[in-house]
């Protein structure tokens, strides 16, 4: 918190991150280059022991911040490879640079129409800069994870239900935008944000259900009713076609014949011409 004080202040004078870094990466003092000048000269006379605790291995994905008498000694992390510390004055922090993913606890969020739902995601981050993410933040994983939830828990408060439905990649985006802005300072690059899941209310699936049911049924009938409308004009454009010409009704039945005949039955249909049948009628 005091480095994060430090650097805050000095932004606003106008010096940037590395100047400041770089600042506290100074001269150690009388005392300080007394003793290192007193580890290297025991090193020294121990050379054939002290090699074992000299030379140290990170391996490709790593990189080493090291601290020589509770300084940064350098602006720039070591690594990979094998580097040079000094026994008793040095220590190192290893730092993984490999992207690291981890699952958003579900989450209960009141939305913008007042709507509990409980929403899940995942986040892909990585270590950008080694040094700030020791110097600046005690644990920088643990703290990324805490600030997703809360910024998971912030995006969604502003949406409703549909907004939360529809658009999971706009939000999805802006919640990396926001944590990579965020975690800056820390040395952490956000890479990618999920929203995995959505779960809602028993009770809200079971009203959603039915007003979709519902919004079947009306299409269903409308279009039931659009069809018996079309059909009742192609049967008057028929009957009308029929009026003009006696014979065609001659052929409908010859057709009609036809399509009893190919199905193999034992039902027998002689037709009668209606104006048989109104010639008795009359009589």
């Amino acid at each position: 918190m005091e480095m994060e004080d430090q650097m805050e202040s000095q932004k606003r004078r106008g010096i940037s991150k590395d100047e400041l870094i770089s600042e506290r990466t100074g001269s150690l003092g009388c005392v300080g280059w007394f003793i290192v000048i007193l580890s290297a000269i025991f090193t020294i006379c121990l050379f054939p022991f002290t090699i074992w605790f000299c030379l140290k291995i990170v391996q490709e994905y790593e990189r080493a911040v090291i601290f020589r008498l509770g300084r940064i000694t350098d602006r720039k992390a070591k690594g990979p490879g094998i580097f040079f510390v000094l026994p008793c004055t040095d220590s190192f922090v290893k730092v993984d640079l490999r992207t690291v993913s981890f699952d958003i606890p579900p989450q209960e969020i009141l939305t913008k129409d007042s709507v509990t739902v409980c929403v899940d995601g995942v986040v892909y981050f990585r270590v950008s800069d080694p040094i700030a993410s020791v110097a600046n933040v005690s644990n920088a994983d643990f703290s990324t994870r805490l600030l997703a939830q809360t910024t998971l828990r912030n995006v969604l408060g502003t949406k409703n239900l549909a907004e939360l439905l529809s658009d999971r990649e706009g939000i999805a985006h802006g919640m990396q935008s926001s944590l990579d802005e965020a975690t800056d300072d820390w040395g952490i690059k956000v890479e990618r944000v999920e929203i995995k899941d959505v779960k809602l209310p028993v009770q809200l699936q079971r009203a959603m259900a039915a007003e979709a049911e519902a919004a079947r049924e009306a299409r269903a009938k409308v279009i039931a009713a659009e069809g018996e409308m079309n059909a009742s004009r192609a049967l008057k454009e028929a009957s009308l076609v029929i009026a003009e010409s006696p014979s065609a009704l001659q052929l409908r039945y010859l057709q009609t014949l036809n399509t009893i005949a190919a199905e193999k039955n034992s039902t027998i249909i002689f037709p009668l011409p209606m104006d048989v049948i109104s010639h008795f009628m009359k009589k």
